[in-house]
């Protein structure tokens, strides 16, 4: 894909973000999203498509892969945020780190080097989600660990047969009992609602991805119904998002031809100039495809990480808590 294609507001169709409707009409504001200033600029929100916003999974739960090449842009701060906000809407959340650094297991208060059970035997050892999954201080928040086993994970789990669609048959034999049947008219006794009915009904599923786009986050997104791309508004993030339309219009023409995807702006600073041009350029670009929820900088967010806590649960009044908040109340509002 060359770079006029990719920053021409029109967009070919080539182009993800406009080859197929994706697009949605707002119904209403949300709260305690930062103002966009550009929300009614001419041409970025007046194409509303018939699909929805974001299409309702056909099994549940929604599957959410957080993911972007570029380090740095608040992927497991947004996991971990994310979830504890989802959490308190009374939503049943696992999250699954899927990286080899373990952040999102620290974050939550865990030592990867003292887990028993993590990620790696799930796709290495055919081991089940709920055998590894831990429960955490959040009361419905549950984590599938990672540790060091991890760092094999890009050179070891090609050799393994379809190895792209590990977790997303883990996710649908375990966690979700119809996926796998045709239609209820061909349900019999050896179902796999029969044999792996889930001892827990997860709202959403949410995989941390790595900040590079290999094997583990190629199995993210087979496995993903919508896929979050953090974005922080600077040079290298945005540019980075070219390669990601890439792997997007790759796995759904291989893979996952239902992913979804939505840019979400992180760690905006209001006061940069550059900060501003960015968001600009990526919303001009990109319209109905970006979140109206932006994140701003919020040091809070780091304390949390410390406390092994979510932002919502550590200061809940803070900016980082409410704007995490309005990202969950978006999400809830257009997925239905």
């Amino acid at each position: 894909m060359d770079e006029n294609e990719q920053y021409n507001p029109t967009w070919s169709a080539e182009n993800p973000a406009h080859s197929e409707p994706e697009t949605r009409q707002a119904t209403g504001p949300v709260n305690h999203a930062a103002p966009r200033s550009e929300q009614n600029s001419a041409g970025s929100l007046q194409n509303a498509a018939s699909e929805p916003y974001m299409p309702p999974s056909t099994y549940s739960p929604l599957v959410i892969a957080i993911a972007n090449q570029k380090g740095g842009v608040a992927k497991t701060t947004t996991t971990v945020s994310l979830g504890g906000a989802l959490t308190s809407y009374d939503k049943e959340v696992l999250l699954i780190d899927l990286d080899a650094q373990a952040n999102l297991t620290l974050a939550l208060g865990r030592d990867p080097g003292r887990v028993r059970g993590s990620i790696t035997d799930v796709l290495f050892h055919s081991a089940t989600l709920l055998s590894v999954s831990r429960e955490t201080s959040i009361p419905g928040l549950d984590l599938v660990p990672s540790n060091s086993g991890m760092e094999l994970a890009e050179r070891f789990l090609p050799v393994r047969k379809d190895y792209e669609t590990i977790l997303r048959r883990t996710i649908n034999d375990e966690l979700r009992p119809f996926a796998a049947e045709p239609s209820a008219s061909v349900r019999g006794t050896s179902s796999s609602f029969d044999k792996n009915f889930p001892v827990i009904n997860y709202d959403y599923i949410i995989l941390d991805c790595p900040p590079f786009l290999g094997a583990v986050t190629l199995n993210a997104l087979v496995a993903a119904d919508l896929l979050i791309i953090p974005t922080q508004p600077e040079f290298f993030s945005a540019h980075a998002l070219r390669t990601m339309m890439t792997t997007v219009r790759q796995v759904r023409q291989n893979q996952n031809p239902e992913l979804v995807y939505r840019i979400l702006i992180t760690l905006l600073d209001r006061r940069n100039r550059i900060h501003r041009q960015i968001h600009d350029q990526i919303y001009k670009t990109f319209g109905e495809s970006v979140f109206q929820t932006i994140l701003e900088v919020d040091t809070k967010l780091r304390e949390s990480a410390i406390e092994g806590k979510p932002i919502m649960f550590h200061k809940a009044q803070t900016r980082g808590a409410l704007q995490y908040d309005a990202l969950a109340q978006e999400i809830m509002q257009y997925v239905r």
